[in-house]
């Protein structure tokens, strides 16, 4: 390859944000004047490889330019040609840079991303250097959200021209990313003048819809069409890009769960629900083996889950981008962006529930225990078989309209002004709202056993006498939760940054910028608590349902076919028994989403910032570059919620559950906050020679908390157990995160194309955010355990975990007293109705989850990269490994308050390509190591997520300048994916995709 070295002019004041964030000029573009690209680092023409590769060689050698000529630590992936990005899916293509992983969702796509150890709502995303709103729905479509972290799925590659992750902060740099900074580019006319334009025509085959019920829409092979063109006239004064794509995508998974959590207990620590030790009353109705000791922890099973879930997705993206020169020195920019995601979703389930009863189980050694198997004593059918079914709908939106004005007033000043205003929008994308549950259960099931040892769990269950499988015949509709959910944010930004040169190396940065974000989290649910069944078998016609086998789903897991497992269960038409329950009931509304919000909390922050940034070259024994600033940064936050208190006691309506009815005129709160910081920081490299480079920064940066966590307002859930209720109250008072970060790394650029670095990173962060559990009585709400019709059935002969035994006694000896309604009995033979709370019973005691600011603790780690061209045979390799380590884990022998960092893994890549002729080849294996995903379940617990190797493989052939064919591979070794909590035998989810593949055409114009 012929390459020449050529001295670009100097370029116009670049960057609508001014990031000035160390980033190079791309050697292809050399004297362009991109308006959201950072300045460049030094102050007079310098000599820049002019490269005249494209291709998988070019982007790579431009992604190595990147990283050599910045000040700081900066790495990124930029596009092969126009309209040609790496990887189809933008969080994919971030995982190949050292240091980044990414979260998956659960049908295994790439969607946020952790940088260094920190996770996806630490990071800050732009938009063309503008900070970008996020908005997200709580898990499954309901609830509120509480994560500020960006989904990278919404977005298409096509009309990206590069990502680039800026892992030190500067003082010009946005506050919100303690892990990084993450700047999506976008297409600019003028940075490529000319006539530029192409098509793409793609099929996607997921293999995981092969996996599927018939009865589920969608098809394994679905289209994506995408588009570019570009065009400057009028001697490069004007330019327009315009760019749009349409992928539909059909695919499904398989989960095994325990989706309800793990209670946990240490030994004898008293718990009701706990095992008992040998020699305690009751334990001679157990069968354990390898009985956890005194001391050990170990947790026991709320339920167990099996599902299969068929989801399809339909995204549309585009972006018009217009450019004007009017005079050598002024640029304006004018651009909009707008993404479409709309997402069903359906799932049959088959469930079981334990309620803590005596039975048999084996554990493995201490002193964290998992269970080996467990189960639990059933009187044969007395027990529900349960099969729900989900209808999920969602739509996301996003927009963004901006204007930039790049202004060099004479050889010394540089201005530039940006606006922009972008919002993002989650909600509800069907008649049911956001997420519709019918339960059904058919009474059949006695003594059921969990076999956790393997990867995957194998359930048994006993049916009752005379009943060889699951039928239709003994099916009948249970509760229902219907769930409306509304997620809003919007960024309204204006910032002024400008440069004034001293002289021919030295040069002052400057800015203001004013954001304003808006956040609104809402929602309500209908929801029918009628766990005991809704009429009887008899009134639902046997046609509404078909009976189908779990194992054949999960055939990339061992013991899927294991004789043992009770898999039959019953799948039906969603919509046909919602009809069919409005017409038992004669109450259509109890079967849709409500229309109005009784919870609806909203969250304004304003934040004023201004910066200085002084940038030095001196020439001592090396070059050595210098940045120094120092950033002001205040934020206010106001926080008015809506929430609606108890308006009853607590019902006792099913053995193991217990609810409150809402309220229907809500309660106001207004909640406010503020905070300031001044962030310095210090970047300083060192040219050792035309091929060694030595860097070393300090930067002070901060990291937002989460909406729900400062929205203020306390929210009780409906929901309670025996031991009481559960709720949240959030806290507009918090400080947000604060790192001091130190960051030391030698790089050799030993050969054209070829590189090897090793970077050595610290992070020391403060007022790190943790929920706290307050136990308290809120509200005078009574419940019925612990009170005089629950102690008497005690003194009866009724154990203290015996839920049943209790229900029944009350229901047979009290029906028609106060506070007792009997309705009858069940198929299982066990006695129906609700139980409510008297004045004179115990007021019932809820567990308040609130945030605050706890501890401080470090994180540090090491990268190491190496990309190495073998000559011009056009094979190459690229590969880097991240190791982490922090205090900020999770300590499993402790049933404490914990605060660790949720996204902590080591990583590693592995690329191999050749290019050359017509052909580009591609094989990517991507690893991470097991992490903490969050805290959640009963317990509390964490998740983690098992290690994780991906190999993903392209292959694209030109058969002329314009027309290329190309097919993409997509986890082509059929991985699962596993999530475990203090033990891997005790299974959160484990999850089934499959391979995706990818084929088509582009034709470039």
């Amino acid at each position: 390859m012929r390459q020449s070295r050529v001295a670009p002019e100097r370029r116009l004041l670049t960057s609508a944000l001014m990031l000035a964030l160390a980033s190079p000029v791309l050697a292809q573009d050399a004297g362009s004047g991109q308006a959201d690209a950072p300045k460049q680092e030094t102050l007079q023409a310098t000599d820049l490889d002019t490269v005249t590769v494209t291709g998988i060689r070019g982007s790579l050698l431009s992604s190595m330019n990147l990283k050599r000529d910045a000040s700081g630590i900066v790495d990124g992936i930029v596009a092969e040609d126009i309209g040609k990005f790496p990887d189809t899916n933008l969080a994919e293509s971030l995982q190949r840079i050292s240091g980044v992983s990414i979260d998956r969702t659960a049908s295994g796509e790439g969607s946020k991303v952790t940088v260094r150890g920190v996770g996806p709502d630490f990071n800050l995303v732009l938009l063309n250097g503008r900070q970008m709103p996020a908005s997200n729905l709580g898990p499954g479509g309901g609830g509120v959200s509480n994560s500020r972290a960006f989904d990278f799925a919404n977005l298409a590659s096509e009309a990206v021209s590069a990502l680039e992750v800026y892992k030190t902060a500067r003082a010009d740099t946005p506050t919100g990313g303690i892990g990084a900074t993450i700047n999506i580019k976008t297409t600019r006319p003028l940075d490529n003048p000319g006539f530029h334009a192409n098509a793409g025509l793609k099929g996607v085959w997921d293999t995981s819809a092969d996996n599927l019920p018939g009865s589920y829409p969608g098809s394994s092979l679905t289209p994506e069409v995408s588009g570019i063109f570009s065009n400057t006239s009028a001697d490069g004064r004007f330019g327009i890009a315009l760019s749009a794509s349409y992928q539909e995508r059909d695919s499904g998974y398989s989960q095994a769960a325990v989706d309800a959590g793990w209670p946990t207990f240490r030994g004898n620590d008293g718990s009701w629900n706990r095992l008992p030790l040998p020699g305690e009353p009751g334990h001679e109705n157990y069968d354990i083996t390898n009985q956890p000791g005194p001391d050990d922890i170990y947790g026991r099973p709320q339920n167990f889950n099996l599902s299969v879930n068929g989801v399809q997705r339909q995204r549309t993206n585009g972006q018009l981008t217009l450019q004007f020169a009017p005079a050598d020195n002024i640029t304006t920019t004018l651009d909009y962006t707008y993404a479409e995601n709309k997402v069903q979703q359906q799932r049959n389930e088959l469930s079981v529930w334990f309620n803590f009863a005596p039975g048999a189980s084996s554990w493995t050694k201490g002193p964290i225990a998992g269970p080996l198997e467990y189960s639990e004593y059933i009187p044969a059918g007395n027990a529900d078989l349960a099969m729900g079914g989900v209808e999920l709908a969602t739509r996301n939106e996003l927009k963004s309209l901006g204007f930039n004005v790049e202004w060099q007033v004479n050889d010394n000043l540089d201005l530039a002004f940006d606006y922009h205003d972008s919002s993002a929008e989650s909600s509800p994308d069907s008649p049911y709202g956001s997420a519709g549950v019918l339960g059904a259960a058919a009474w059949i099931r006695g003594n059921t056993s969990v076999d956790f040892s393997g990867a995957f769990p194998i359930l048994h269950v006993d049916l009752a006498p005379g009943v060889t499988q699951v039928e239709p015949s003994h099916a009948m509709l249970t509760g229902s939760v219907f769930q409306n959910s509304f997620n809003h944010s919007d960024v309204e930004q204006f910032q002024a940054s400008g440069r004034f040169r001293f002289a021919e190396y030295q040069a002052l940065d400057f800015g203001v910028a004013s954001t304003e974000v808006y956040n609104r989290t809402a929602a309500a649910v209908m929801q029918r608590d009628t766990w005991g069944g809704v009429g009887s078998p008899a009134d639902y016609d046997d046609s509404i349902w078909y009976a189908d086998n779990m194992g054949r789903y999960f055939d990339s897991f061992g013991g899927h076919n294991d004789p043992r497992f009770t898999d039959r269960f019953l799948m039906f038409d969603f919509r046909r028994l919602r009809d069919r329950a409005v017409e038992v009931t004669g109450h259509e509304e109890w079967y849709r989403a409500p229309t109005e919000f009784t919870t609806d909390l909203r969250t304004t922050e304003k934040s004023r910032s201004a910066y200085l940034q002084w940038r030095n070259t001196f020439d001592w024994a090396v070059p050595v570059n210098v940045a120094a600033g120092i950033r002001y940064e205040k934020t206010e936050v106001s926080s008015p919620a809506q929430v609606l208190p108890p308006a009853s006691n607590v019902s006792w309506d099913a053995a193991n559950e217990m609810y409150v009815t809402l309220g229907t005129e809500p309660v106001v709160t207004d909640f406010t906050g503020e905070y300031d910081y001044w962030l310095p920081s210090l970047d300083i490299r060192a040219d050792l020679n035309d091929h060694m480079v030595l860097r070393g920064s300090y930067s002070e940066s901060i990291g937002r908390a989460g909406w729900q966590d400062i929205q203020g307002g306390l929210s009780i859930s409906t929901l309670l157990r025996t031991q009481g209720g559960f709720g949240n109250l959030g806290n507009p008072g918090l400080l947000p995160l604060e790192s001091r970060n130190f960051d030391l790394s030698f790089e050799w650029y030993y050969g054209e194309g070829s590189y090897a670095s090793l970077g050595y990173f610290r992070k020391n962060i403060t007022n790190f955010i943790s929920s706290t559990i307050i136990k308290d009585k809120p509200y005078d709400v009574h419940t019925p355990v612990g009170g005089a019709y629950w102690n008497e059935a005690l003194a009866n002969g009724c154990g203290q975990t015996d839920l049943v035994c209790i229900r029944d006694y009350i229901f047979l000896n009290h029906a028609g007293d106060p506070g007792v309604i009997h309705t009858g009995q069940n198929s299982a033979g066990q006695q129906t109705g609700s139980i409510v709370g008297l004045p004179t019973d115990p007021v019932a005691e809820f567990e308040i989850s609130t945030p605050a600011n706890q501890r401080s603790d470090k994180l540090y780690g090491w990268e190491f990269n190496l990309q190495h061209m073998f000559g011009q045979s056009g094979f190459g390799v690229s590969a880097n490994y991240t190791k982490v380590d922090s205090g900020l884990r999770f300590d499993n022998a402790s049933l404490g308050d914990q605060y660790p960092m949720v996204g902590l893994s080591d990583s590693a890549n592995l690329v191999l390509f050749y290019d050359k002729y017509d052909w580009q080849v591609r094989a990517a294996y991507n690893w991470r190591d097991s992490f903490l995903s969050g805290i959640g379940g009963a317990g509390p617990n964490p998740n983690y997520v098992e290690a994780y190797g991906q190999l993903d493989m392209n292959v694209t052939y030109a058969l002329n300048d314009h027309l290329s064919f190309f097919a993409e591979g997509i986890n082509l070794t059929d991985q699962t994916q596993r999530v475990y909590a203090r033990h891997k035998n005790m299974l959160r989810f484990a999850s089934q995709t499959g391979p995706r593949y990818m084929f088509g055409v582009r034709y470039k114009f």
